[in-house]
C-alpha cells in the first residue's frame, strides 16, 4: 500500500535533435520553394492568394505560386531604343575613289665631272635651292688653261700658212700651159685645200680646249634642291666617273603617280557609257600627306601609264602638284582621292554603317516606328558619306547613332540629329516616340 501516488512523467523542456530534424527540413524545403514576398507574406501572418480555378494549391504562377514560374509574373519586354535619326535625300555627288601613290621629282640629275683633275673648291651650300648654270665645283684649271694656249697658238700657225697656199695656187693656175705644169697645178691645188683643213682642225681643237676649261667649273645643268656633296676639296675625279659628286632634284612642280586597279578602270568606264556617272572633263587629283593633312590644291592630270602591271594588275596614272614650300619630297609615300566624275545617289554617313562578315555593307532605318536593316550599294565615299544607289530610298529616316545592340523590329524613340563637320552628332529637336510615329490602326 503507497502512501504518495505514482509521480507522473513529464515532458522534457527541449525536444531531442532527432525528433526537430523533420520540420527543419519541411522549412528549409518551403524557404526554397517559396518567393521572397510569399515568405514575407507568411512571416507577416497575411494571407496567401487562393490558387486559380483548377490549379493545385501550392502550384500557382506569380508570386502566390510555391512551386510557380515566377519569372512569367515579371515584364520582361524591352522600352523603344533612343536613336539619333536623319532623313536622307538624293543628290548630285562627286564620286572620287581613294589610291595610293608615290611623289616623284619633276627632274633629277647626278653631277659627275666632265674632266679630270683635283676638287680646289666647292662653291655651294647643301640643301638649298639652285638656278640651272650656277657654280657648284671647280677642278683645278692649270691643265686645261695650257691645252687652250696650245689650241690658240696652232690655229694661229694653220691661218699663217692658208695664205701662202692660196697665193701659190693662184700663180700656178696664171701660169697653167706656160710654165707651170698639170702636176704642179695640183700640187698647189692640194697644198691650198691642206692648209684650209689645218685652220678648221686648229678652230676645233681650239673649241674643245675651252670647253674643257670651262668644264672646270661644274655647274647645274637644271634648277633644283643641291645635295650634300660626296667629294672633297683635294679630291682626284676624273672625267665621266661612275661616283657622283651631288644630287640635284627639282620638285616645284612635283609628280605624284598614283595606281590603279585596271578592273576599277573598266568598270567606271561602263557607267561612264551607260549614262550613270558623268565623267568630269579634266581628271583631278585631291592629295593627303602621310599625316593625314589636306594639301592644296588640287594636281592636274598629266597622262596615265601605257601599260598594265602583270604582278599586281594596276596602272599608273600621273598627277602634277605645285609645290613651292617644298612640303611634298620624292619618294613620299601619298593618298589621293581621283575624282572619277558625279552621280545622282544617297550620301550615308560612314558611323551609321557597318560590315557585315562576308563584307556587305550595312545600315539600320525606322520603319513605322521600329528598327528595320537594309544592305547597301555603295559606289565610293564622298568626305565621311558612303556614296550610295540602292537599299535605302531618299525620303526615309535613317538611324545614325545609338544602333549598339539593336535587333530587327526593336521599337524607336526617334531624336532628330545632324553630324557636324568633326563627325559629332548633335541633336535637333524633341524625341519621337513610336506611338508618335506608327501609322494609324497599327
Amino acid at each position: 500500500m503507497r502512501l504518495f501516488p505514482a509521480p507522473t512523467k513529464r515532458p522534457p523542456a527541449f525536444a531531442p535533435a532527432h525528433s526537430l530534424a523533420p520540420a527543419l527540413a519541411m522549412l528549409l524545403a518551403l524557404s526554397v520553394a517559396l518567393p521572397a514576398p510569399a515568405l514575407a507574406q507568411s512571416a507577416s501572418g497575411a494571407q496567401a492568394p487562393a490558387p486559380s480555378k483548377g490549379q493545385p494549391a501550392g502550384t500557382g504562377g506569380g508570386a502566390g505560386g510555391g512551386m510557380g514560374d515566377g519569372a512569367h509574373g515579371s515584364d520582361t519586354t524591352r522600352g523603344p531604343a533612343e536613336v539619333g535619326v536623319m532623313q536622307v535625300q538624293s543628290q548630285t555627288v562627286p564620286l572620287s575613289v581613294t589610291l595610293p601613290g608615290r611623289a616623284v621629282a619633276h627632274a633629277a640629275t647626278t653631277i659627275r665631272p666632265r674632266v679630270g683633275g683635283i676638287i680646289t673648291e666647292i662653291l655651294y651650300v647643301p640643301g638649298t635651292q639652285v638656278q640651272a648654270g650656277t657654280p657648284l665645283f671647280r677642278i683645278d684649271p692649270l691643265a686645261y688653261e695650257a691645252a687652250q694656249t696650245s689650241a690658240r697658238a696652232e690655229l694661229a700657225r694653220a691661218e699663217a700658212r692658208l695664205p701662202v697656199a692660196e697665193a701659190a695656187l693662184l700663180r700656178a693656175e696664171k701660169l697653167e700651159g706656160a710654165t707651170t705644169t698639170v702636176a704642179a697645178l695640183d700640187t698647189a691645188r692640194a697644198a691650198a685645200l691642206a692648209a684650209r683643213a689645218d685652220v678648221e682642225e686648229a678652230r676645233a681643237q681650239l673649241r674643245l680646249a675651252d670647253a674643257q676649261l670651262s668644264w672646270t667649273e661644274v655647274t647645274a645643268p637644271i634648277s633644283g634642291i643641291i645635295g650634300v656633296a660626296t667629294v672633297s676639296v683635294g679630291d682626284l675625279v676624273t672625267a665621266n666617273q661612275a661616283g657622283a659628286m651631288a644630287e640635284l632634284v627639282q620638285i616645284d612642280p612635283i609628280y605624284v603617280d598614283v595606281t590603279e586597279p585596271s578592273v576599277d578602270r573598266l568598270r567606271m568606264a561602263a557607267r561612264i557609257a551607260s549614262g550613270e556617272v558623268r565623267a568630269p572633263a579634266t581628271p583631278r587629283l585631291r592629295l593627303r600627306l602621310e599625316d593625314g593633312t589636306e594639301y592644296d590644291p588640287a594636281g592636274e592630270f598629266v597622262a596615265p601609264g601605257p601599260t598594265v602591271s602583270v604582278t599586281t594588275a594596276t596602272r599608273s596614272l600621273r598627277f602634277r602638284f605645285p609645290n613651292p614650300e617644298g612640303r611634298i619630297l620624292p619618294g613620299m609615300f601619298l593618298r589621293g582621292d581621283l575624282e572619277q566624275g558625279d552621280l545622282t545617289a544617297i550620301l550615308v554617313p560612314q558611323r551609321a554603317t557597318s560590315r557585315s562578315p562576308d563584307g556587305s555593307l550595312n545600315a539600320w532605318v525606322a520603319e513605322d516606328g521600329k528598327a528595320r536593316a537594309r544592305k547597301l550599294t555603295a559606289l565610293g565615299t564622298h568626305g565621311n558619306a558612303w556614296v550610295v544607289t540602292g537599299g535605302v530610298a531618299a525620303g526615309e529616316t535613317l538611324l545614325v547613332d545609338g544602333t549598339t545592340n539593336l535587333h530587327e523590329g526593336d521599337g524607336l524613340t526617334q531624336v532628330p540629329v545632324t553630324i557636324d563637320a568633326l563627325g559629332v552628332v548633335r541633336a535637333t529637336g524633341q524625341p519621337v516616340r513610336p506611338a508618335d510615329t506608327a501609322k494609324p490602326g497599327n
